[in-house]
């Protein structure tokens, strides 16, 4: 299974236009297993009350029935179970958490999904990305800073983004490299999954992708890098007078600018844009 990663990676690399079919038909149980191991096994459970080591007690039957609901396309996703952690500042945090199963198929899916964006992505995004850390993050732009005459910044995130970021237009995005309507409807089924809040309420979500999910980051990162990372590259870059450059963390980025004219209208104009967001 990781040869046939490799292969979608070296085809999305080769050919930027690519349109990958017949994706949904690596849900088998070799991508099944390879994602269990990456499953972090003290995770919360969701919905149903199953653990991961509760699920681990049968492992091999669970995994060949999930493989042959998948084959099947009998496979439906799990409502979702909302909780809330503390935040630093007092506030809370609404975390989503997936049933066991749920976060076996959407770990596979972030495979196949990182597999194909990781050759579009750009440099200057740093979240949830193999091999990228926050900390590599701040150590590029302490450097920009200091050696490249960057002498104005803005420094933002985009307050509520992952439970509000458009679905429609999420989906038109998927579908830049994505020919594959299976896949496509999978990955439908977890934005549409009902959400059931701690005192027994469910909500369908119209928007937005619960923090908390396993498959939330990949999609995130999909849509800021059309809306955002390419937005500023090809629209405010050739637009400015001097140097200026963007540095992203999921929904926090900081951007750089050498003149402070251009760091002016930039400020001006990014609320209009995060606004009219698709």
């Amino acid at each position: 299974m990781t040869t046939e990663l490799n292969t979608i990676t070296f085809k999305s690399q080769s050919h930027p236009k690519h349109r990958f079919q017949n994706l949904y038909g690596l849900l088998g149980e070799d991508l099944l297993y390879q994602s269990w191991g990456q499953l972090n096994k003290h995770s919360a459970s969701g919905i149903d009350g199953v653990t991961l080591p509760q699920y681990k007690q049968q492992l091999v039957k669970n995994v060949s029935r999930l493989a042959d609901a998948l084959k099947q396309k009998c496979y439906r996703a799990n409502d979702i179970k909302r909780v809330f952690i503390p935040k630093a500042n007092g506030k809370q945090r609404p975390l989503g958490l997936p049933t066991v199963e749920d976060k076996l198929v959407q770990q596979s899916v972030s495979q196949i999904l990182q597999s194909i964006w990781e050759a579009d992505f750009l440099r200057n995004s740093y979240g949830y990305r193999p091999n990228k850390s926050a900390h590599q993050a701040v150590q590029s732009l302490m450097l920009n800073l200091q050696y490249s005459g960057y002498g104005y910044i803005v420094e933002a995130d985009i307050k509520g983004f992952f439970d509000n970021f458009d679905h429609d237009w999420l989906m038109q995005m998927l579908k830049q490299r994505i020919d594959d309507q299976a896949m496509l409807n999978l990955i439908n089924q977890w934005l549409k999954a009902r959400i059931k809040s701690p005192d027994g309420v469910f909500d369908k979500p119209s928007s937005g992708s619960p923090q908390g999910g396993i498959i939330s980051p990949v999609l995130a990162n999909i849509y800021l890098h059309y809306a955002l990372d390419l937005w500023f590259e090809k629209k405010v870059k050739p637009r400015m007078k001097g140097r200026c450059m963007m540095i992203r963390y999921a929904d926090d980025f900081v951007c750089a600018f050498q003149f402070v004219r251009d760091a002016e209208r930039f400020y001006k104009v990014l609320p209009k844009r995060l606004k009219t967001l698709p």
